[in-house]
């Protein structure tokens, strides 16, 4: 009875584990963003500033993507995302 048990809790847990390591986020500094990341940010910042880096983790078509995420600020205040691909090609803006 208790094989049994572990048998099915097992894969349950591992499925679980596995769901919360692919996917999440954690910011990140600069210098530990990719240079074609880094390029493209820069490109479509324009003057803006900056702020915050975010490096994201997601499952797609079963396999795992890594996309970085800008935050800036823009010279008239407004505030701007930069999402692009670990390759460094743009995803999208959003203003």
């Amino acid at each position: 009875m208790k094989k049994a048990l572990l048998l099915i809790a097992l894969p349950i847990t591992m499925a679980y584990a596995a769901s919360s390591f692919a996917g999440g986020e954690e910011k990140i500094k600069w210098s530990q963003v990719p240079a074609a990341v880094q390029k493209t940010i820069t490109k479509h910042a324009g003057r803006g500033k900056i702020e915050k880096i975010e490096k994201e983790t997601e499952t797609k078509d079963g396999k795992l993507v890594t996309v970085y995420e800008a935050k800036v600020k823009r010279r008239d205040g407004k505030e701007l995302e930069i999402e692009v691909g670990e390759n460094g090609k743009l995803i999208k803006i959003d203003d």
